[in-house]
C-alpha cells in the first residue's frame, strides 16, 4: 500500500521495533489514507489521534506476534548474535 512503510518484525529487523519506528509507520499509513501529508488545522486533531490509535495498535500487534524460527520477543542479544559485525548472517 505504501513502499516508504517497512516491516517492523523479525526476521526482517532484527531487533524489536523502536517507538519511532512504529509512529513514523503509522503517520505514514494515515497520511496515505487520508491524502493529507500535513492536515489543516481544522483537521489537526482527528489526523493526531488516528496516528497515535495505528501506533498503538502496532505495537500491540507486533508484541503480539509469534514468527517462527525467530529469537523471543525482547531478546536484542539473540538478534545481534544472529548477524555478524559485517551485517551478514
Amino acid at each position: 500500500m505504501c513502499r516508504s512503510i517497512k516491516t517492523l518484525r523479525p526476521p526482517v529487523l532484527p531487533e524489536e521495533a523502536t517507538e519511532e519506528e512504529i509512529r513514523a509507520a503509522a503517520l505514514q499509513y494515515v497520511r496515505k489514507v487520508s491524502g493529507f501529508r500535513a492536515p489543516a488545522a481544522h483537521n489537526r486533531e482527528v489526523f493526531d489521534r488516528a496516528v497515535e490509535t495505528i501506533a498503538e495498535a502496532t505495537a500491540d500487534l507486533l508484541n503480539g506476534l509469534e514468527v517462527r524460527g525467530a529469537p523471543a520477543a525482547g531478546s536484542r542479544a539473540a538478534g545481534a548474535a544472529r548477524v555478524g559485525a559485517d551485517g551478514t548472517p
